[in-house]
């Protein structure tokens, strides 16, 4: 009973959902390349809302005053590729990237078009699992770490109705990212942020921890002892991921990860001082120490004198008082050009540590913004547009100093080579060297990882 029971040695934070041994089995028995170390990272950025195509990636500076905006377009390093001239960061940096500007879908709720971004289908289902959990279960990880984080948690109207983002959704909760970020001010931008996700339950400390190991290390059935075969087979089985779920608790590996304190302060100030910006730096923190994937909800921190009301920096009709084109916490003027400075750094720092070629760095929204500038319930903005928008890649063989896709004369649609939600999601598993067509389901042929077509001239 006791070399049974002991196989859940460890809990996190008193939750009973799974032990944190059974996550990781489900992480190494998912994939036969468990390991890989060829196998690539990727940091996904969601601009939670929906970012405006036309102030951004996708200027059009002959459309008439309702539709251009007041920003003009600026010059990239890219010879007659321009964007707005809020960007002028990832502009100079335009040869590490791929801009798509025919993202293309027909849904304009935000909860339902945050699940099709997540789960790469137009008609994502209520336990669609999200790119991370199919990444972490096709290609998991054999750091100390989890495979898939989860920073800065959706909230406010846009959020997608049932969470399967934080499930693993018909995977189990076996493929649930790690969640830091529980509300908007739960972030390492806020003086004494700390992760609690390594904490054991109330009733565990360190030292019982300890000695519980000990206690199975003295327990563990060898092939000459007269334990039944089957708890034999699984005690060698579960052995290696156990010693991984020891070391994630009581080690220093993935505590440290999670400690952007450890950073020099020159390097948090080049990532920015407020939240999503801290974030990418956490981001770069934990690819760098093994996870697999790591999401980051785009929320900007609040301006000065702001109150907060959601994290839904890019969601700019207007209706919370401040315009598109305003300086507070829901407008372009505040956020765009924090959004360009803190991207811009991680794609610098992550070429600067050689670790660009191997992450695929992801920066997209559920859709884009209307073409015509309209009244909102207190100032101006732009509404949901889905028929046309634009996404960046970066990283893990992407072709940078490219556009691909345009838009018409407003941006209002798609001119050529639109994107669908699969064809995206089969192009960032193609990116992580994932077949798409690989079957998540246990009868082996059914339940694709993605029904798209990867965008092969993006690499």
């Amino acid at each position: 009973m006791l070399q049974a029971g002991s196989l859940g040695v460890c809990s996190v934070a008193g939750q009973n959902l799974i032990t944190l041994p059974e996550l990781l089995a489900a992480d190494r028995d998912a994939s036969g390349t468990a390991g890989r170390q060829s196998a690539k990272s990727c940091i996904f950025i969601f601009q939670y809302g929906g970012l405006s195509q036309l102030d951004s990636w996708d200027p059009k500076p002959l459309a008439p005053d309702g539709i251009r905006g007041p920003y003009r377009p600026i010059a990239t390093r890219t010879p007659g590729f321009q964007v707005g001239e809020l960007m002028p960061r990832l502009a100079e940096l335009s040869e590490q990237y791929c801009v798509i500007r025919s993202m293309s879908h027909g849904v304009p709720v935000h909860s339902v078009a945050n699940e099709m971004l997540l789960a790469g289908r137009q008609d994502p289902k209520r336990d669609s699992p999200s790119l991370g959990s199919i990444v972490t279960k096709l290609r998991p990880t054999d750091a100390h770490m989890p495979a898939h984080v989860w920073l800065q948690k959706f909230g406010g109207g846009a959020a997608p109705r049932d969470p399967a983002y934080l499930t693993g959704g018909f995977l189990g909760m076996d493929f649930a990212p790690l969640l830091s970020g529980e509300h908007h001010d739960d972030n390492p931008a806020t003086p004494g942020f700390r992760v609690h996700a390594f904490d054991t339950a109330s009733d565990v400390s360190l030292p019982r921890l300890e000695s519980r190991w000990n206690l199975l290390n003295r327990l563990d059935p060898s092939a000459s002892s007269p334990t039944p075969a089957v708890l034999r087979d699984r005690s060698l089985l579960m052995r290696p991921l156990q010693e991984r779920a020891y070391s994630m608790l009581h080690g220093p590996e993935a505590r440290q990860a999670f400690d952007v304190e450890h950073e020099r302060p020159a390097v948090r100030d080049r990532y920015g001082r407020h939240p999503f910006g801290q974030n990418l730096l956490l981001a770069r923190r934990l690819i760098e120490s093994g996870v697999r994937l790591v999401s980051v909800v785009a929320w900007m921190g609040l301006a000065p004198a702001d109150k907060f009301v959601s994290v839904e920096t890019w969601d700019m009709h207007g209706n919370a008082g401040i315009g598109i084109f305003d300086n507070g916490w829901n407008g372009l003027g505040w956020a765009l050009p924090r959004a360009d400075a803190s991207v811009a750094t991680l794609l610098e720092d992550l070429r600067e540590r050689g670790l660009l070629d191997s992450t695929l760095v992801v920066l997209a929204g559920e859709f884009g913004r209307t073409p015509r500038i309209s009244q909102g319930a207190s100032a101006i903005g732009r509404d949901h547009w889905p028929q046309c928008y634009s996404a960046m890649l970066a990283g893990a063989g992407i072709r940078g100093g490219t556009v691909f896709g345009s838009s018409d004369d407003t941006a209002a649609y798609v001119r050529d080579h639109p994107v669908s939600p699969e064809d995206f999601s089969a192009t960032l598993l193609h990116a992580l060297g994932i077949d798409p067509a690989t079957r998540l389901s246990p009868d082996g042929f059914t339940l694709p990882a993605s029904t798209g077509n990867p965008l092969y001239e993006l690499f």
